[in-house]
């Protein structure tokens, strides 16, 4: 096992600080930030793809901080663990994920420890999703029965020393968009700015109500010790930003960091948006359409449409740009590069950071350092990683 008990490790014991003390230092600067999150690989060729990536991403752009995911149904717990010491390792600030999922008490206690022994402060918190295969969440543990719970034990246990981040839904939460029979018309103007239209005309929506219980549940987590809130993702950043007011009206002032899921493929993005019941604006319908039977064209239309919301993003206050990315890098960092947040994201302190042979240059823009997904038996994995991924981000 990973992490037997008093089994010896050569861990970096240095303690790292806290995101949100980075994101308010980057705030004092008036300089946006820009992090990752990955999640672990199902094969060891994966793991080790993944461990080459993180050094060639952050040499190209250096990241405040990066999420690596528990995984769905807690199937990847160790793996877990042992990327975020991998992290840390390389000289990044890793935010790694725990859930309530098939985790005892005893499971929880150990995760925390062994993240504290190493000098590691961030953690977000998530109820997780059901395993797979099965259709209803259902704790494992009386203890763990929602984020909400899993807040207060951290703090119970450690008091401040971790940074905890809990999840956000400017859209509500996925159990809480329903079909409605009540026309477009007849929405308030903030269902309106969340609705979903599906492909048969359907209204599905967080109604009102719903939503105020979900804005009243992010604030009991807040209240109870978390720093920082990390986003579903979202297409429409009109709906980011109404999520932001409505969350500062109920007096929540943590970092609200807006999470973007980079548009990898027209079938992954059909199958996440409809498993999360995503709001989709017209003209990125139109857009994803248009070029769905042409690789390179749908890479280069995600590339646009995510340097177009991240500059929106910009516009209306993010305090920095959370990419959700799939495991891959080409997108994500193309989108970084016309930001112009390359050079100053790798030009940010990284002394603690070694470096691995054949890592890129910092500001390199070599292809080679950009793998390109362009085979059938590439597509079809991507769309299993973006399943993945949406499962593991179904937060609560």
């Amino acid at each position: 096992a990973l992490l037997a008990p008093g089994q010896p490790r050569n861990w970096d014991t240095s303690t790292m600080a806290k995101i949100a003390e980075l994101i308010e230092a980057k705030a004092a600067r008036n300089e946006v930030f820009i992090s990752y999150e990955y999640f672990p690989p199902r094969s060891e060729q994966g793991v080790a793809n993944l461990k080459a990536r993180f050094d060639r991403m952050r040499d190209f752009a250096k990241p405040l901080f990066c999420d690596i995911t528990w995984g769905a149904g807690g199937s990847t717990s160790s793996l877990t663990l042992e990327l975020t010491l991998e992290m840390k390792r390389v000289g990044l600030e890793p935010n790694m994920h725990l859930t309530c999922t098939n985790v005892a008490k005893a499971d929880v206690v150990h995760a925390l420890e062994t993240c504290r022994k190493a000098g590691v402060r961030n953690i977000v918190a998530l109820r997780g999703d059901p395993p797979m295969g099965a259709v209803k969440w259902e704790a494992s543990d009386a203890s763990f029965t929602c984020a909400l719970d899993l807040v207060k034990f951290i703090r119970a246990e450690h008091g401040d020393y971790f940074n905890v981040s809990v999840a956000g839904y400017p859209e509500g939460h996925p159990d809480a968009i329903a079909p409605t029979d009540r026309a477009l018309e007849a929405l308030s103007p903030g269902e309106r700015a969340r609705c979903r239209i599906g492909d048969a005309g359907e209204v599905l929506v967080c109604d009102d109500a719903a939503f105020d219980a979900e804005l009243a549940y992010l604030k009991a987590k807040v209240d109870a010790g978390a720093d920082v809130i990390i986003t579903q993702m979202f297409f429409d950043v009109a709906t980011y930003a109404a999520f932001v007011d409505a969350a500062r009206a109920r007096g929540i002032t943590v970092p609200i960091v807006p999470g973007i899921m980079v548009l990898q493929s027209a079938a992954g993005f059909k199958k996440m948006t409809g498993f999360c019941k995503t709001r989709v604006p017209d003209d990125v319908k139109r857009g994803v359409d248009a070029v769905a039977g042409d690789d390179a064209a749908l890479k280069a239309f995600g590339i646009d449409l995510g340097v177009d919301m991240c500059r929106r993003l910009q516009a209306v206050g993010a305090p920095g740009l959370h990419f959700y990315t799939l495991n891959l890098e080409k997108s994500t960092l193309a989108i970084i590069d016309k930001l112009g947040l390359a050079d100053a994201a790798a030009a940010a302190d990284d002394a603690r950071a070694p470096k691995t042979n054949g890592a890129t240059p910092n500001g390199a823009r070599a292809s080679s350092a950009l793998p390109s997904l362009t085979t059938v038996a590439a597509v079809a994995a991507l769309v299993a990683a973006v399943f993945f991924t949406v499962r593991s981000h179904a937060r609560s």
